[in-house]
């Protein structure tokens, strides 16, 4: 890109002109549940128009065919406890080909800002003059039980619902999550376990229903119902993710929404 400088103006030869701004941008993008018909209109433009996609593990491998057939894939995701790329490398990613100038589509699981660790991008975004965009998508906390015939409101048996990561279940508040009505746990699969453990131990009823939807919106779909005392159980050796954990009476419903 061609530096500008005033040629009236005292010009040292040591001075270094600041450049404009990189005429690229980063679409930080959600891809929803996972399955190609829950894209939004929004993120297919996205991906169409992409120079370079920075990638999650996607649960549908079909999203990539919306992209070009010159467009860069770079996979920065994990699945199930497989090595991933650190977060300090995949900013790195996104401000060298935004630099470039090129249309970089940071497509992610879900929703960008549930758990999507978004803002430490847009931190290095900003930070390297870089515009970007939010593109929401819907979040497998709201689909998943939705698609598994699970409402997580009711005026009777759920007046609200809490959303929780359960990768670290040290760091979460469990007697006051304890407390509310309809529970969802993302990325709960291998802490199970853990889960209803503390969920006992601050007094919820061994008899609360629970739910586990693996590969929510996915062809195949698999959901598991019991309660806090047989869901672990009933499984038994079953692989759980990926997965949405659903906790709360609302899970007796599945019946009679035809699940």
């Amino acid at each position: 890109m061609d530096l500008f400088v005033n040629p009236e103006a005292a010009v040292n030869p040591e001075t270094v002109v600041n450049p404009e701004p990189s005429r690229g941008k980063v679409y930080l993008v959600g891809a929803g549940p996972g399955e190609l018909r829950h894209l939004t209109l929004a993120a297919q433009d996205c991906l169409r128009q992409g120079e370079v996609l920075v990638y999650d593990a996607l649960a549908d491998d079909r999203l990539h065919s919306l992209v070009s057939p010159t467009c860069q894939l770079i996979q920065v995701g994990k699945r199930g406890g497989q090595p991933s790329t650190p977060q300090a490398e995949i900013n790195a990613l996104l401000v060298d080909h935004c630099r470039r100038g090129q249309q970089v589509v940071r497509l992610k699981s879900g929703d960008p800002f549930i758990f999507g660790r978004a803002l430490a991008e847009i931190q290095a975004l900003t930070a390297a003059n870089c515009a970007f965009e939010v593109i929401p998508g819907l979040s497998s906390a709201l689909t998943a039980p939705l698609l598994a015939g699970i409402p997580l409101t009711d005026p009777v048996l759920s007046r609200g619902f809490g959303v929780f990561t359960a990768h670290d279940p040290d760091a979460l508040n469990w007697a006051a999550i304890a407390a509310i009505d309809t529970l969802v746990f993302l990325m709960g699969g291998q802490q199970l376990e853990e889960i209803i453990r503390q969920l006992l131990r601050h007094h919820r009823s061994q008899h609360t229903p629970i739910a586990l939807i693996r590969w929510a919106s996915q062809p195949q779909q698999q959901v598991w119902t019991g309660t806090l005392l047989t869901l672990v159980q009933t499984l038994g050796r079953t692989p759980r993710s990926p997965c949405v954990i659903v906790v709360g009476e609302v899970v007796r419903l599945r019946e009679f929404m035809g699940g």
